[in-house]
């Protein structure tokens, strides 16, 4: 097809050797400054709608990225620039596994522009088929409807394709609590150890694990019969980290029934046995239940 004439304000297109049309246009950067781009169309047609594409949002005030980001680039960028930065070491530890195990196999060559909804939609079924659970397929979306978002606001794309995509909601079983009996035989099973008092707390205040591990005698009230929950002790690359609990709900002062001011006076003595055993070795982190985890794993926290 011969190069045809444009009209005025259309903008220059121009045939190229190998058959193909490109045009020029200068469009407003995320930075704010102007910069000469290209568009690329096998037909005058095709080329001539990226260009009125290129021009209305430069006229609405909407930047073009200067960048032509691989999504797995981006995803790489957005885990170590930004979620790094405000995700717990638990979640971006979870995120990172996404990102590298499902997301730059599949996707990862794809431009970040270039994203549809199809490919998402692709991408999680053909996880589901795999075998995958209802509850991981939702949450390889939500990491990348999360990094997408993310690419939105910094004005590298127009829209959250993810966002577009519907997944499976998970049939959660709802759980079911020790009975008496139950509770009864698993103390006595733990009666000889030193673990006694921990399942004494969990059994009758209900702690999660990280709960219970990050407990600091600083937290504990036994002459006024409460403890405060202030601290999770999480393992993230490979480190215990001591982390503040996810929601302003999880921080809470609970009191203390008498078994449990019991099994922790109890702990409080075994533990100063074992700190006058340990000598200049005991690393002190006034964790209730250091001992539970070793003086060794707990130095520097």
């Amino acid at each position: 097809m011969p190069s045809r004439r444009r009209a005025n304000g259309e903008g220059t297109i121009v045939r190229r050797k190998d058959g193909r049309y490109h045009a020029a246009y200068y469009v407003l950067t995320p930075e704010g400054t102007r910069e000469r781009r290209f568009v690329y169309g096998k037909t005058w047609d095709e080329c001539h709608d990226k260009l009125t594409e290129m021009k209305a949002k430069t006229a609405q005030g909407i930047p073009l990225a200067v960048k032509a980001w691989k999504l797995g680039d981006y995803l790489h960028h957005w885990l170590t620039e930004i979620a790094g930065s405000r995700l717990r070491p638990t979640t971006l530890a979870g995120y990172e596994t996404v990102v590298r195990v499902h997301l730059v196999p599949a996707l990862g060559t794809k431009p970040l522009a270039r994203l549809t909804p199809q490919d998402v939609r692709r991408l999680l079924a053909a996880k589901r088929a795999s075998g995958l659970s209802v509850r991981m397929v939702q949450y390889i979306h939500a990491v990348l409807r999360n990094a997408l978002q993310t690419a939105v606001r910094e004005e590298l794309i127009a829209r959250n394709v993810a966002k577009l995509v519907q997944v499976e909601t998970p049939d959660y079983a709802v759980g079911q609590g020790l009975t008496l009996v139950q509770a009864r035989r698993l103390l006595d099973t733990v009666q000889p150890t030193r673990w006694r008092s921990l399942y004494v707390l969990a059994l009758m205040l209900g702690l999660r694990r990280g709960e219970l591990l990050g407990l600091q005698w600083s937290d504990v009230d036994l002459e006024g019969g409460r403890l405060t929950v202030r601290h999770n002790l999480v393992r993230a690359a490979g480190t215990l980290q001591m982390n503040s609990p996810k929601t302003r709900r999880s921080r809470r002062t609970l009191p203390l029934p008498a078994p449990v001011v019991a099994a922790l006076k109890e702990q409080r003595t075994r533990q100063a046995k074992e700190r006058l055993k340990a000598g200049s070795s005991w690393a002190d982190n006034d964790l209730v239940f250091a001992t539970a985890l070793g003086t060794r794993s707990n130095r520097g926290i």
